[in-house]
C-alpha cells in the first residue's frame, strides 16, 4: 500500500512541476487573450468550478474505493 501511494505521489510531483513550467511566461507583458476575456465575462469562476468538482469527485470515488478493497481484504485473511 504505501508502493502505491509513493508512486502517486511521485506522479503528482512530476504534473505540477510539468503545470508550473507552462504557465510561465516568456515576456512580462504577455497576457492571454482568452484568459482576459473569460475573466472579464466571469466564466473563467464557472470553469473552474466546474474542474474542482470533478477533481474532488473522483477523489472521493477513489477514498470509496480503497475502503471497499480494504475491507474485502481483511474479509480474505
Amino acid at each position: 500500500m504505501k508502493k502505491t501511494y509513493y508512486w502517486f505521489f511521485c506522479v503528482y510531483l512530476l504534473l505540477v512541476n510539468t503545470i508550473c513550467f507552462g504557465q510561465m511566461n516568456t515576456e512580462a507583458d504577455e497576457v492571454p487573450q482568452m484568459a482576459t476575456g473569460m475573466r472579464a465575462d466571469g466564466k473563467i469562476y464557472v470553469v473552474i468550478a466546474v474542474l474542482v468538482t470533478i477533481l474532488f469527485g473522483i477523489l472521493f470515488y477513489l477514498v470509496n474505493l480503497d475502503k471497499k478493497i480494504g475491507r474485502l481484504e481483511k474479509e480474505v485473511r
